[in-house]
């Protein structure tokens, strides 16, 4: 079906962008600020001249068809540069007085906090940034319902999720960005019976370990890269924040595991002995991750390259500290 562009109301791309990116008309009516009937009468007409159904109801949402998947890419690309290009200046750091919501763990704080202050103080005096703990390690339920506009951390379960998804042509409506790579350790007081020699796996899993668990399951990603090889370690107490994590550590004969890098901004770094974890470990990519509805907000893209700077300063020397 042939379509006159010049007569296309470019607003019913907007509509379209945001159901296909929510798969439900009701948000997509909130997120535009309109009303879920002008959703529907938008569809309605883009139906009309593109000739196809585009969605269909499929339980509480949408489904698209197969010609909305292939035009969707197009069109949001397309709204984004033409939002650039119209509103390039739309935030102003050095008069907004935004409040950006973030949640991390206080690992990850400690590492990118003091340079993203540092950032505000100097671009954005106005701006006020509010830390709120992580809980968890899926935060899209979080970052759905609007209790924060980001979260910072370790989601590899999220992030092969959302890279599935995006391979087979599924709805996106999460976006991520990597701030930095880090590896874990095994963390222990100086003096510790451990100290003095590598650590092997048979005496990893013999001792006793503290877990940092957001949930409070004495079950982590260690465990199961343990699990894998057929052993298994004694977890006898959790806590939920790192800094307390090494703090009991240096007081005690636990063992418990770290993010390297961290283990510096504890401010009792000398009390503790580091040691190469006895088994392979993936790498700790800490990501950043964000609702889409908030992709083309200026505000959000200056915190974005914020993160960004911060995480580069806070790790420019990590080479040769390693």
């Amino acid at each position: 079906m042939d379509v006159n562009f010049r007569t296309l109301d470019l607003n019913l791309l907007r509509v379209f962008d945001e159901v296909m990116a929510e798969r439900n008309l009701t948000r997509a009516a909130r997120n535009l600020s309109i009303t879920q009937p002008a959703v529907s009468n938008a569809l309605r007409r883009l139906r009309e001249t593109l000739g196809d159904e585009l969605v269909r109801r499929s339980g509480s949402g949408v489904e698209p068809t197969p010609r909305a998947l292939a035009l969707w890419p197009t069109v949001r690309d397309a709204l984004r540069q033409l939002q650039h290009t119209l509103a390039p200046g739309e935030f102003d750091a050095g008069i907004a007085d935004t409040t950006f919501l973030l949640a991390m763990a206080d690992a990850t704080a400690a590492e990118l906090i003091p340079g993203l202050v540092q950032i505000v103080e100097k671009e954005a005096p106005a701006v006020s940034l509010r830390v709120l703990p992580l809980t968890t390690r899926d935060p899209r339920r979080m970052l759905e319902n609007e209790e924060v506009d980001m979260a910072i951390g370790y989601f590899p379960a999220v992030i092969a999720s959302l890279a599935a998804r995006g391979q087979s042509d599924a709805a996106m409506p999460f976006e991520t960005q990597r701030l930095y790579v880090g590896e874990y350790v095994c963390v222990m007081r100086r003096g510790h019976p451990l100290a003095d020699s590598p650590l092997t796996l048979d005496d990893f899993c013999a001792a006793r370990h503290l877990l940092v668990s957001f949930s409070g399951r004495p079950y982590g990603f260690i465990d199961q890269t343990l699990g894998a090889l057929g052993r298994e370690r004694r977890i006898v107490i959790t806590v939920n924040q790192f800094f307390t994590a090494g703090r009991v550590v240096a007081n005690s004969d636990l063992l418990t595991v770290l993010p390297r890098h961290f283990v510096k901004v504890t401010g009792i770094d000398e009390q503790l002995v580091l040691r190469e974890l006895p088994f392979q470990q993936p790498l700790v990519h800490v990501d950043a991750i964000w609702h889409r509805r908030a992709q083309h907000g200026h505000a959000h893209e200056w915190l974005r390259q914020a993160l960004l700077r911060s995480a580069a300063a806070a790790f420019a020397g990590s080479a040769d500290d390693a």
